[in-house]
């Protein structure tokens, strides 16, 4: 009788999950294990959000198992020293792993097969739609520009998913520790797991999402980048699905789909543009801790910014829309160093995605991808185009909720500004004196 072991990690799912999938397929018994290691808090990725999150995600994969007629294993101490000691333990023939592009995930990796030789299986195509690597440009180990990317990717074949097991065997008997609890730090915290992972896809209109998913006050994107964070969903599965659709709407999903996967093989070949400029400039950033505090707080004095760090303190999510704007102000306007937004967002996204967050960030400073570096989002203008009734603004920022129309936007020129709300940082009218470059506004 063979035994496999299918350490999950950011792939807490069922469907479509190809280390569950092949440690099925290839062994008589399979033992789902999660290690709960105290070195992700170490590294300063433990968030209240993700642990919330986490915890709702554990114990439905947890339900899910048992109606299977398994059970998910659960271990607290390093990943690589309790998944050893569980493959000694149960005699395994194999333990099955997904590949992940972060430091924290190829030390893991490394130290697995350091201990483990060749019955460890690392299964590639887990966390992405095309795995990191399976596409680059001649002679280069990575694609620095998304629309060739993006090009490339549409013409490379992708694996069809895999089905959700129907029955799995599991070995009786071996010691588990209790599910863990944790509380957030948002209070409009979604709940986590593949249960509402599916849920939400189901009940989503990717049709609209071209027509809507600029649109702040809408709120008409997939609001999924959560459930992709930890695996909850697959994106082979989401692609497979969107295409199935067809449609603008769910073209423009995948494209989505596809930066992500872009900034996964980025990272894969630059590992340390998690904190370092990918194409640095020797900017000298500036060091204010009253208008970085300020920003954080959401007391910009402009509405719009203040309102997407709101909603992002709230409910550890924020628009994309918004994301952009907030981070356009701290690096640009405000010439705050790209890092100290990047970590304020990982303290309270819970899709705080280190290859998602850290290169969209660098994205909008100017040091990451982008082929225009000097762009710089306008608050004001982009207020007006995606937020045009203001009815975000008014959502997030209850000071300001009784000023009508698109005047919220710009409190300080009403005839009595409200007394509770902060004056901008910087004078709406000298905006290039604080640029960086002072051009390429939008």
């Amino acid at each position: 009788m063979t035994i496999a072991i299918a350490l999950f990690t950011q792939d807490l799912r069922l469907h479509d999950n190809p280390v569950l999938h092949a440690a099925a397929r290839t062994a008589d018994r399979v033992v789902p294990l999660f290690v709960l290691d105290p070195d992700v808090g170490a590294a300063g990725f433990a968030s209240a959000n993700r642990l919330a999150f986490l915890a709702d995600c554990l114990a439905d994969l947890d339900d899910s198992l048992r109606r299977i007629g398994s059970r998910l294993v659960l271990r607290r101490g390093r990943a690589v020293a309790e998944t050893a000691r569980l493959a000694d333990e149960v005699r395994a023939d194999a333990v099955h792993v997904a590949a992940g592009v972060s430091a924290f995930a190829r030390s893991r990796e490394s130290g697995l097969r350091e201990r483990l030789g060749d019955r460890l299986h690392v299964h590639d195509g887990s966390l992405t739609a095309i795995p990191p690597g399976a596409v680059t440009p001649a002679g280069k180990d990575h694609y620095a520009v998304f629309t060739p990317y993006f090009r490339a990717w549409q013409q490379t074949a992708r694996r069809p998913p895999h089905p959700a097991p129907r029955r799995l065997s599991t070995p009786e008997g071996l010691a588990c520790a209790a599910l863990p609890t944790a509380r957030a730090d948002s209070p409009g915290l979604p709940p986590g797991g593949e249960t509402e992972a599916r849920r939400r896809w189901q009940v989503w209109d990717v049709g609209r999402y071209e027509e809507v998913h600029d649109d702040l006050a809408a709120d008409g994107t997939s609001r999924l980048s959560p459930y992709l964070h930890f695996g909850c969903l697959s994106a082979a599965e989401l692609v497979d699905l969107a295409e199935r659709r067809g449609g603008p709407g769910a073209e423009a999903f995948v494209r989505q789909l596809v930066w992500r996967d872009f900034h996964h093989q980025v990272l894969a070949a630059r590992p340390r543009a998690a904190w370092q400029d990918y194409r640095a400039k020797g900017d000298r950033w500036r060091a204010d801790s009253r208008e970085a505090e300020a920003w954080r707080q959401g007391r910009t004095g402009y509405p719009v910014v203040d309102a997407g760090l709101r909603q992002l303190a709230h409910e550890g999510w924020m628009h994309n829309r918004a994301r952009l704007l907030t981070a356009s102000f701290l690096t640009k306007t405000l010439y705050q160093d790209w890092r100290t937004g990047a970590r304020h967002f990982l303290d309270l996204l819970v899709d705080g995605d280190i290859a998602n967050n850290q290169l969209n960030w660098q994205w909008v400073a100017g040091t990451g991808t982008d082929t225009r570096p000097n762009r710089v989002l306008n608050p004001l203008t982009q207020a007006d185009r995606l937020d045009p009734d203001g009815a975000y603004v008014r959502r997030w920022v209850p000071e300001l909720a009784h000023i009508p129309g698109r005047a919220v936007h710009r409190p300080w020129l009403l005839d009595r500004p409200p007394a509770d709300y902060p004056e901008p940082l910087v004078e709406p009218g000298e905006f290039a004196a604080r640029l960086r470059h002072g051009r390429g506004l939008d």
